[in-house]
């Protein structure tokens, strides 16, 4: 097994997190609903309203010399398995779409944790746990009939972009999103550390002359369109800035999306 490995992977595993209080299980209780082994950690996380289903229950160690987690999630009954752990201490806890961050608790192979799920004091709160693309979804292109682009003197959208299509091609497929996962929240939001500006427009003009891949930014900014993409971007962090939320909420897993399990070795 290679030090980094995904068996299986889903993006909504790293959604929003919940908190989590480990429970005694009463002698034989838990372990009638829930079968674990010496090598496993299982039992049943719950909410306010019974049985929390479609949830993830993360484990998380550091003693083992490279860093492992392992990810499963919760069937309708609110009931987990975390399978084949190494032997080691670890932090456990929910990560879960409408909750909030979890606080992690303790746990060691063959032990039985039932896991207490929060919801989420307010939609923003939930929302900034959602996937990226859900904030990046929120990201206004330019309406078909700015296209052909008319440049610098025009709207500010490159000639050389014909359509809509071609140019969102760029915004979703081959320009950024080739480095970065645009909507999470180090691009959603403009750090400190890169400085102040009056709006998301000066900030994004000073961020894409950031670090050794500026020239790569800076060329595919110019495939678009200077000042149209600068436009379109600072609207995006400036509306994201004044609490603007993502219009869907994320669903969470069904059906067979329940049987993943997924293991990291970073």
């Amino acid at each position: 097994m290679n030090l980094r490995q995904v068996l299986f992977s889903t993006a909504a595993a790293i959604g929003i997190a919940a908190m989590a209080v480990a429970v005694p299980a009463p002698a034989g209780a838990q372990q009638a609903a829930v079968q674990i082994d010496n090598d496993d950690i299982g039992g049943v996380v719950t909410g306010a309203n019974g049985p929390e289903a479609g949830v993830w229950v993360i484990v998380e160690t550091t003693d083992l010399g490279t860093k492992l987690a392992k990810m499963v999630v919760t069937d309708e009954q609110g009931r987990y398995v975390v399978p084949d752990l190494p032997k080691a201490k670890y932090k456990v806890w929910v990560r879960g779409y409408g909750l909030i961050d979890s606080a992690k608790v303790d746990g060691e192979p063959g032990q039985i944790l039932n896991l207490s799920a929060v919801p989420a004091p307010s939609a923003a709160a939930a929302a900034e746990y959602y996937p990226a693309i859900y904030w990046y979804a929120m990201i206004k292109v330019p309406d078909r009939s700015s296209f052909p682009g008319t440049g610098p003197n025009g709207n500010g959208i490159n000639p050389g972009m014909k359509s809509q299509g071609q140019f969102l091609d760029l915004v979703k497929t081959n320009g950024c999103v080739t480095c970065h996962q645009l909507g999470n929240k180090a691009t959603r939001t403009i750090p400190e550390a890169l400085g102040r500006f009056a709006n998301g427009h000066e900030a994004w003009t000073r961020r894409i002359q950031s670090g050794q891949a500026a020239t790569n930014m800076l060329n595919n900014i110019d495939r678009m369109g200077t000042q149209a993409a600068l436009k379109m971007f600072g609207e995006w962090t400036d509306r994201v800035a004044e609490g603007e939320l993502p219009a869907t909420k994320p669903q969470r897993p069904q059906g067979v999306e329940r049987n993943m399990v997924v293991t990291v070795w970073d």
